[in-house]
């Protein structure tokens, strides 16, 4: 009955095992291996290099402009996006008119097509036609229009600032799902003890709610280390390669330069990055709960 009970156990989980293997430990052991090799991606012929790919990431500027980037996006979306998150999701919690109509809508852009929202930024955002630098003159700050997307000074902080519009929504929805399991009854006495509302905020919603930030900030900065489709679709990594991340630049090795060797050893190295960044947001973690 044991056997028959572990072989039932094992046959239902093999289908999901499989699936990870073919999807993701085979391709990842085929990615570290090819990282050791210099290959086109065309011809069957790969030449071993040995760490020879890996050294050159240390000595590629283009490489760490544009790790350097996602670090700025992924602090711009830790700051203002998830500030904006929970603002929007502590006034939805709290007794307003409509909230649920603004919950629908805060909702609406992280379920949007990336690369429609990237489309649409674009045509809003352009320098000749675009909707902004018509506003802005239309108002009388034509002083202030410029091509928002092709201007290396607003470029990155521009493609931030869109991409903190499409994720907020979901920090809203994980802020406002945190902010519903306070028990009321601990607003109820704080008001008893003649607290005011920002005592409140500062001494009940803030330490129940430090869980979930935590968690929040860790799905935010993977997240946005990893971002690709909203970028690709706005610059392309341009201009020059001022909004550049690391995706892009190993889609780059790959693609325009036919380094697939190359390629798989900066995502090898993006990938050790992530877990150490990964390895540190759960350490702090940990220190914050006790």
């Amino acid at each position: 009955m044991r056997f028959k009970a572990a072989l039932e156990n094992y046959i239902l989980v093999f289908p999901a095992v499989l699936i990870f293997s073919i999807f993701y430990i085979i391709p990842f052991f085929s990615v570290l291996q090819l990282g050791f090799y210099e290959w086109d991606g065309i011809l069957p012929t790969k030449i071993f290099v040995g760490l020879n790919n890996f050294k050159e990431i240390f000595t590629d500027r283009v490489w760490w402009q544009a790790l350097w980037q996602s670090g700025y996006i992924t602090l711009i979306a830790l700051t203002f996006q998830n500030a904006l998150a929970f603002l929007l999701a502590w006034a939805c919690d709290r007794e307003i008119r409509m909230k649920n109509f603004y919950r629908v809508l805060f909702f609406i852009p992280p379920v949007l097509s990336e690369v429609v929202v990237g489309l649409v930024w674009q045509w809003i955002l352009n320098g000749n036609y675009g909707i902004l630098n018509h506003w802005l003159t239309h108002f009388g700050f034509a002083n202030l229009t410029r091509n928002w997307l092709a201007d290396p000074n607003t470029a990155l902080t521009t493609v931030a600032i869109v991409h903190c519009w499409k994720g907020f929504g979901w920090g809203f929805l994980l802020f406002l799902a945190g902010l519903q399991t306070i028990p009321r009854e601990l607003y109820e006495a704080a008001r008893v003890d003649g607290a005011n509302a920002w005592s409140t905020f500062k001494n009940v919603t803030i330490p129940l709610m430090i869980p979930v930030v935590i968690m929040v900030a860790i799905l935010t900065i993977l997240g946005t280390m990893q971002v690709f489709v909203l970028i690709y679709t706005m610059t392309g990594g341009g201009p020059g390669y001022h909004t550049e991340v690391p995706v892009l630049r190993i889609l780059a090795s790959m693609r325009g330069s036919s380094r697939f060797g190359y390629a798989c050893a900066q995502g090898i190295t993006f990938g050790v990055i992530l877990c150490m960044v990964s390895f540190v947001q759960l350490m702090i973690s940990r220190k914050a709960r006790n």
